[in-house]
């Protein structure tokens, strides 16, 4: 299979962090009384996988309208969180971390006890000057929150909830970050689709 979709599901199920609204997915039409299919969706910029840009934490950093396509396109590298190799990531590279967070998509702990991103291994990707870091948890850090803000300044976009990357540690492949084209988004749901 040449195409992975690292992409969380958009369902009723998928769960929502911790203090932010729930979403809500209705059938405004159907095909059997109007003619045709529609759902309505209620989500916030920061639901399932998505993606943050620097004016999430700071008032007056850049919001995803000042980066350009190639920013959300590259290659990646996935390393495994908690035996991370760095001598596998170059220079302008979009690095994923694999911690296992979203295997246990759906149960109640999904919040709870999670494994998360060193200050001194953020400070280390910020020196070998990669684009994007993602992980397949709901968040690299906790409160906080001491990664958003090592990252971040440095036009780091951070990538959370992804899916899939237990068999991708220590691949190489070309990457496609696909965020919803809000105007002056400080994040945005996102496709991320590895193509092997």
């Amino acid at each position: 299979m040449p195409y992975i979709d690292l992409t969380m599901p958009i369902n009723e199920r998928t769960p929502v962090f911790p203090g932010d609204p729930p979403h809500k997915i209705v059938q405004l039409t159907t095909v059997k009384d109007e003619g045709w299919n529609k759902k309505g969706l209620t989500i916030t910029s920061h639901f399932s996988t998505h993606i943050d840009a620097p004016s999430h934490r700071f008032a007056h950093g850049k919001t995803l309208s000042d980066f350009p396509l190639e920013k959300f396109i590259g290659d990646c590298v996935v390393l495994s969180l908690a035996k991370p190799d760095l001598s596998l990531i170059k220079k302008n590279d979009i690095v994923f971390f694999f911690s296992g967070v979203t295997e246990k998509l759906y149960r109640k702990d999904f919040f709870e006890n999670n494994p998360v991103i060193s200050e001194e291994l953020a400070q280390k990707l910020v020196a070998k000057k990669v684009k994007i870091v993602g992980i397949d948890a709901p968040s690299p850090d906790t409160d906080p929150y001491p990664i958003h803000s090592i990252l971040l300044p440095h036009d780091i976009l951070i990538v959370e909830n992804l899916m899939h990357l237990r068999k991708l540690v220590g691949k190489r492949f070309e990457c496609f970050i696909l965020p919803l084209n809000i105007e002056n988004g400080d994040g945005a749901p996102c496709r991320v689709i590895a193509k092997i």
